[in-house]
């Protein structure tokens, strides 16, 4: 089963275009400096690459990529035990999160809704998602 989706993360783009104009705004009462202008440039660059994720699912992998793709992921059907729908917390954060308790890692851009899969080595993911019941499904599909 095939499944390709993005979501858009409009907060962080309101974010990225709200820095752009504040550096901007830096940067014409400073004076163009060249180390601080390579700064900005990376944080701009690292902001943008969470402005959107898109999972694809094909027949052996289901592939997470946020924005152009520096950050992925890819997870193997096969290693896959569950899938279930879940609401993340407000305090999760968005972007990629490492969190102690429950031990998971959190791959989001915006919203709380998340699908967690539990894989057979006993690891846990949960990936954001604004359909999170057709990502839900796809996946018990694909695992079975």
């Amino acid at each position: 089963m095939n499944y390709k989706h993005t979501q858009i993360g409009y907060l962080i783009l309101i974010v990225f275009v709200v820095v752009a104009l504040l550096f901007g705004s830096i940067l014409t009462q400073t004076g163009f400096n060249l180390p601080v202008i390579i700064f900005m440039i990376f944080i701009l660059f690292i902001l943008a690459s969470f402005g959107s994720l898109q999972v694809i699912i094909d027949g052996n992998y289901l592939r997470i990529k946020f924005g152009y793709g520096i950050f992925r992921k890819k997870f193997s059907l096969n290693d896959v035990m569950s899938a279930k729908t879940v609401k993340n917390h407000w305090y999760y954060g968005w972007g990629i999160r490492g969190w102690l308790w429950p031990k998971m890692w959190i791959y989001n851009v915006s919203g709380f809704d998340a699908v967690e899969i539990k894989m057979k080595n006993g690891k846990t993911y949960r990936i954001g998602t604004d359909e999170p019941k057709k990502l839900e499904q796809i996946i018990l599909q694909s695992i079975k």
